[in-house]
């Protein structure tokens, strides 16, 4: 499949000897046979790996939150240095994209607060952490310099590939994990497998806006985030629910929310509606056939 990928002329970044995949991992939580789970020839670059117990590797730590805390600090979502170390850290790991010191922007440079002594600068980071359910993980944090760099500076599909190596890399069959309705990252999170919605209204959470999520990962369906083509699949497994969800209506959330508690689902969502469409319109809810 990564021949598959050279057709996207906007992918040439990923073929690059100056970028890599990164680990950031503690010696305990190292995957023992990492990417032999799914039949995808994507990752094929031994990845960089840094042990965040070590002094040594602080600055890679640093990098890394100034990256998450740009990112997010609109949305007053950054993650605190404590979090980051207490819950992603320790349980989990961090794995994500590095580009060279020598290839690197300047405006990369000052995004990530890069000394001198730095040789490989953080793109992007996956945080992801085992559950307790049998083969499941949470995907507790995803996000890249895309939409922090110019658009002239931008590494094309970098959050996706992000997410997918981490995946890979994990043999992560089961991936939970939360977003916004409306945000952006909800057309990339469905393309990983067939997407579940475990809650539609979720006034735990900070945001009680937000969509929990599960899904099978399927790497066949990865190569159509960059086709844009619908799943042929889809359509032959699920069928309309016979309602809506409005993103953008707190009554439909919580309606949508009240049918996931009486057990009427489970409900999926289409990624490809979710990618044609704007973020804010209603999205049809279907069921398993």
């Amino acid at each position: 499949m990564e021949a598959s990928l050279k057709q996207y002329q906007k992918l040439n970044w990923f073929f690059s000897d100056n970028i890599r995949p990164y680990v950031f991992v503690r010696e305990e939580n190292r995957i023992k046979d990492p990417g032999t789970k799914f039949d995808i020839n994507w990752f094929n670059r031994k990845p960089i790996y840094r042990n965040p117990l070590l002094m040594s590797n602080v600055e890679f730590a640093d990098q890394i939150l100034s990256l998450e805390e740009k990112a997010f600090s609109t949305s007053n979502m950054a993650m605190p240095r404590w979090v980051f170390f207490d819950c992603a850290i320790m349980p989990g790991f961090v794995a994500g994209y590095a580009i060279h010191k020598d290839a690197a922007s300047e405006d990369l440079k000052r995004l990530t607060r890069t000394t001198q002594e730095a040789e490989w600068i953080p793109l992007s980071l996956f945080i992801i952490i085992p559950t307790m359910g049998d083969g499941e993980w949470v995907a507790h944090n995803l996000c890249s310099a895309n939409s922090l760099l110019p658009k002239e500076q931008r590494f094309y599909g970098l959050g996706f590939l992000t997410k997918a190596f981490g995946l890979w890399y994990a043999n992560i069959e089961i991936c939970c994990g939360m977003t916004q309705w409306r945000s952006p990252a909800a057309r990339l999170h469905t393309h990983y497998g067939d997407f579940e919605v475990l809650t539609a209204y979720t006034p735990v959470h900070s945001y009680s806006q937000t969509l929990t999520y599960r899904l099978r990962t399927d790497p066949k369906e990865w190569e159509r985030f960059f086709s844009q083509e619908p799943s042929m699949d889809f359509s032959v497994k699920y069928k309309k629910a016979g309602f809506q969800v409005n993103p953008s209506d707190e009554l439909s959330l919580k309606a949508f929310q009240l049918k996931i508690e009486m057990k009427q689902g489970p409900f999926f969502l289409d990624s490809n509606q979710i990618r044609k469409q704007a973020l804010d319109a209603p999205l049809d809810v279907f069921v398993e056939k």
